[in-house]
């Protein structure tokens, strides 16, 4: 088998292994509960139905773009767990100055977006310069900035935010009609139909994998993440590199609400969707950091999310258990690709160590040469 191929097949293997191994301790999770595992699996595995799948596609869009947010940290061995309180501070600047409209149409978006970025870098930046200069973990503060965002977003939305008569929700001003993303319909029904800002997220993809891959500054972010020591030597400026991978990883982070606010809410209010950052962290583990894995896995979780809000109401069994399999896959994930990886470095070793014997064999004489001692002569 080439080497091309053995390469191919354990980058299969691995996740695959992880699937079935999920698969196995969720459905023994069930028969230690007393749940009938045939029904659970019948009911998360049967095909969506249209408006199932454009839910499925709306949601993995955003958890897509906080999988890219918690994977440029990764990249440079930081763990950023604050996409939470990033995207949070980020959606309601958004929402606030998309809603007050100081320019027209798509320049009104065009800005909010902007500013949500720049928001989101800045409070990321936080955690990067108590990294870079004063050596504070970055999990830690991280922690304690989703803390401190949870808090100041609720203030200033109590400051700034509209209440509507006859409901206790409040929200701030909604976006104008001319400044929302238009959806991208998803089938004949017009009720059915997908995030504008999913074009968005795709491109973000991209430029994700080209920045970490074609550019010398991704380069020295993947050096960086590799060792700290080796890129020192190299010349690569490790507190501007720390500093720089958060500010993007806000960046991103900043998005992570975006698709909801301006595909379907049209403004930040006391029920705007949470969790959003600590699920980009699992994402990202389970797709190794690559756009494509992380789109395939926010797929994944946005599957299993969607199937089980029927599990309760068909077959008595608590939508939980859904969450069970998805930390089950990570943990999965995280195992399957050492076994895989140390098997493939074990098949490496073996055929370098086959080629070094084989060089040491001595080599077989040829036709026409050789020593003939009776003449005292090489003939």
């Amino acid at each position: 088998m080439s080497p091309r191929v053995t390469r191919l097949v354990l980058g299969l293997a691995a996740p695959l292994l992880a699937l079935v191994a999920a698969f196995a301790i969720t459905s023994l999770v069930l028969i230690i509960a007393g749940d009938p595992v045939g029904g659970v699996w019948s009911t998360i595995l049967q095909v969506p139905a249209e408006r199932n799948m454009a839910n499925i596609i709306n949601n993995a869009t955003v958890l897509y773009l906080s999988g890219l947010a918690v994977a440029v940290g990764f990249r440079m061995n930081l763990f950023n767990i604050g996409v939470d309180g990033q995207y949070r501070v980020a959606a309601f600047t958004a929402a606030v100055v998309a809603g007050e409209a100081w320019l027209p149409g798509y320049l009104n978006t065009a800005l909010a977006i902007v500013c949500a970025m720049a928001v989101g870098a800045a409070w990321a930046g936080i955690a990067g310069v108590l990294r870079a200069t004063r050596g504070v973990s970055e999990v830690i503060s991280t922690i304690m900035l989703n803390f401190i965002a949870t808090g100041l977003v609720a203030y200033l939305l109590r400051k700034v935010a509209v209440r509507e008569a006859g409901s206790n929700e409040i929200g701030t001003k909604e976006i104008p009609e001319g400044s929302r993303i238009p959806s991208i319909p998803f089938s004949d029904n017009p009720a059915i139909s997908l995030y504008g800002f999913l074009v968005i997220a795709a491109f973000f993809g991209f430029l994700f994998w080209f920045v970490l891959n074609k550019t010398r500054f991704g380069f020295d972010l993947r050096a960086t993440g590799q060792s700290t020591t080796a890129a020192v030597a190299s010349g690569i400026n490790v507190t501007r590199m720390t500093i720089g991978a958060l500010l993007i990883s806000g960046a991103i982070a900043g998005l992570v609400g975006l698709p909801i606010l301006f595909g379907d809410a049209y403004a930040y209010g006391s029920t705007f969707q949470s969790g959003l950052g600590f699920a980009g962290i699992a994402i990202a583990l389970l797709g190794r950091n690559n756009p494509v894995g992380i789109a395939v896995g926010a797929l994944l979780f946005a599957f299993l999310d969607e199937q089980s809000n029927p599990l309760q109401i068909i077959i008595g069994v608590s939508p939980d258990i859904v969450a069970i399999t998805q930390g089950v896959i990570v943990l999965t994930v995280v195992v399957s690709y050492e076994v895989v990886r140390r098997y493939g470095v074990r098949l490496e070793q073996r055929h370098v160590a086959r080629a070094l014997e084989q060089s040491d064999e001595p080599p077989a004489p040829t036709a026409g040469t050789g020593h003939d001692e009776s003449k005292g002569v090489t003939a």
